[in-house]
């Protein structure tokens, strides 16, 4: 939208989309939503006319109908790749594939190089800014922590750490997977949205799921910030607060080497970058001992400073909309 574009966006489960894009109506095939055309994907839609540029996110393949319409339009083809940190990803970002039926699938890697196809960041978005959109409850020397993980992270670990902390902790913690861990460490059967809980000096709130710009609020206000997947973790980076990601598991322990990857890359030039590099593996490997925790709070006022000395660095990189309407412009 930021760049003149039509856009039409196709999604399968209108419900799942609705918990970020609040407006959307999931009983509508098609309608508008800030200017972009979003269309339900269901078996025995209208795949009769291609766009211009077509790109295959998350892995979508797309349907037979839809590919035969490209072939006969002679769309441009983009499959847009997920987000790593790993060295190869700049010899391989925008390699072309040619097909069967004529086209050419282009490979489009997100990356934090400029030999890759960028980072996915808003004109507005600047980790500079100091607007506070959203507040969070708490005195302002109550240590303030968002929470949002997979399930098999590491929940009673850092609650445990946290409760017997010397300090105020107050948790927020969106909606999601991770209720039945919550609400098993506070002793109870369920949880639901607006409950509160306290054990010595934690604090937990629990939210509801919030939008992009809700949650992007919430990362702001928040001193530490726990963050898995892809988006969240982006979102954390923009933020510029210390944060810890969990990223998704994969097979052959995949996912370690992507965070090692990105650890050397965001804290390679950190004196201590032993401590939240240490953090990161522990969390992502299913544990979190209490002196990792408490090692890495202690100094967590000159990670908060290397955190936003990279997000501001990051942000002079051309982002990855610009690059990728450049990239259709010219391929």
């Amino acid at each position: 939208v930021e760049h003149g574009l039509q856009i039409r966006l196709w999604i399968d489960d209108l419900a799942a989309a609705k918990k970020i894009i609040t407006g959307l109506n999931i009983n509508k095939n098609s309608q508008f939503y800030e200017k972009i055309n979003i269309l339900k994907w269901y078996e025995g839609a209208d795949f009769c006319q291609a766009a211009d540029v077509v790109i295959e996110a998350f892995a979508c393949e797309l349907p037979a109908a839809y590919l035969a319409t490209m072939a006969c339009q002679q769309s441009k083809w983009v499959n847009l790749e997920y987000l790593s940190a790993e060295n190869w990803v700049d010899d391989f970002h925008a390699k072309p594939s040619p097909q069967a039926n004529g086209l050419t699938r282009y490979f489009y890697f997100p990356g934090f190089t400029g030999k890759t196809g960028g980072l996915i960041r808003e004109i507005e978005t600047a980790p500079l800014k100091t607007v506070r959109a959203k507040s969070v409850e708490g005195h302002e020397s109550t240590l303030k922590i968002s929470l949002f993980c997979y399930q098999n992270a590491p929940i009673h670990d850092l609650l445990s750490a946290l409760q017997a902390n010397n300090h105020a902790v107050s948790v927020y913690v969106p909606a999601s997977s991770i209720m039945l861990q919550i609400a098993n460490f506070f002793g109870v059967k369920a949880i639901d949205v607006g409950d509160y809980f306290t054990r010595e000096n934690l604090h937990v709130h629990i939210l509801p799921f919030l939008s992009q710009p809700d949650y992007d609020a919430l990362l702001r206000d928040c001193d530490l910030n726990f963050v898995r997947g892809e988006d969240s973790w982006l979102r954390a980076i923009w933020a510029g607060k210390p944060f810890i990601w969990q990223p998704y598991i994969q097979e052959e322990n995949t996912h370690v080497v992507k965070l090692n990857a990105f650890l050397e890359l965001f804290y390679g030039q950190y004196d201590k970058k032993q401590l939240p590099c240490e953090a990161h593996r522990y969390w992502s490997a299913g544990q979190l001992p209490k002196h990792v925790l408490d090692v890495y709070l202690d100094d967590l006022n000159t990670i908060h400073t290397h955190t936003q000395l990279q997000s501001k660095q990051l942000a002079q990189q051309t982002d990855l909309a610009t690059k990728l309407v450049d990239f259709c412009n010219n391929c």
